[in-house]
């Protein structure tokens, strides 16, 4: 098992991630990798960029270190209605967009009946490409009705290895909601939400044994080929797609 993007990876933007854009892009050649989504925190999170950082992506290459780069956010979820903390306005403008819920910006327990809200609602945002971090038990949803709405609205399911350092008590879903993504046609991305180019290079074995016990298929994965990605990409009508199957097909 292997992947060929990293859609979900954060830099020194927010105070508790340490690498640069290029090193970052560094590590993602030295892993394998064809492309890579530098996707920070939006700014409701309290240590991130202030929002004009997320307006001026124009700023930057397509290509760093011979890496194809997808520019974007991590979105923060600010209610029970899938509100987020960036305008559709500027969301509209982006690469990638990952959508997750943080408890600085949602605190507490939420209800199964409050989560399935939430992810409902987002599943109907078009500005929104990939659910992250979505198995933690503190919001835990129904995973197979709303990886049905996912599917129907071409989200991703986010398949996260920063949870087994981080949200440990989200690990005993992620087989739950792998099972509903496959019996639901729901796509997903294999993702660090690296920190550090460590994180980066090391953290995805985990996440390979897992989709391996299950046979998750490799057309499902949308980071697992260049094809794949480039493919979903034109479907959630990404001005980048033909940029970026310029450079890596």
């Amino acid at each position: 098992m292997q992947v060929i993007a990293d859609l979900h990876t954060h830099t020194l933007c927010a105070s508790h991630a340490y690498q640069t854009v290029n090193e970052m892009a560094a590590a993602a050649k030295a892993a394998g990798y064809c492309a890579l989504a530098v996707t920070d925190h939006a700014p409701a999170m309290p240590d991130t960029a202030h929002s004009w950082h997320f307006a001026n992506w124009r700023a930057m290459p397509r290509t760093v270190a011979g890496v194809a780069m997808l520019y974007g956010a991590e979105a923060n979820v600010m209610d029970t209605k899938g509100g987020l903390d960036l305008p559709q306005s500027q969301l509209a403008q982006m690469d990638w967009v990952v959508a997750s819920i943080h408890s600085p910006c949602l605190p507490g327990l939420l209800t199964r009946k409050e989560a399935n809200r939430i992810w409902l609602h987002i599943a109907e945002n078009p500005y929104v490409d990939c659910i992250g971090h979505s198995e933690q038990e503190n919001y835990r949803y129904d995973y197979d009705v709303v990886t049905k709405a996912f599917a129907q609205n071409h989200k991703v399911v986010e398949l996260n290895a920063g949870s087994f350092a981080v949200r440990q008590d989200g690990i005993p879903n992620m087989r739950a909601l792998l099972t509903a993504c496959l019996e639901n046609g729901c796509r997903i991305a294999v993702d660090s939400d690296a920190h550090s180019d460590w994180k980066l290079q090391t953290s995805l074995p985990p996440l390979f044994a897992m989709l391996e016990e299950l046979s998750f298929p490799q057309e499902l994965i949308v980071n697992a080929t260049r094809e794949n990605l480039v493919q979903e990409l034109k479907l959630h009508g990404k001005r980048c797609a033909d940029e970026i199957g310029g450079i890596i097909l």
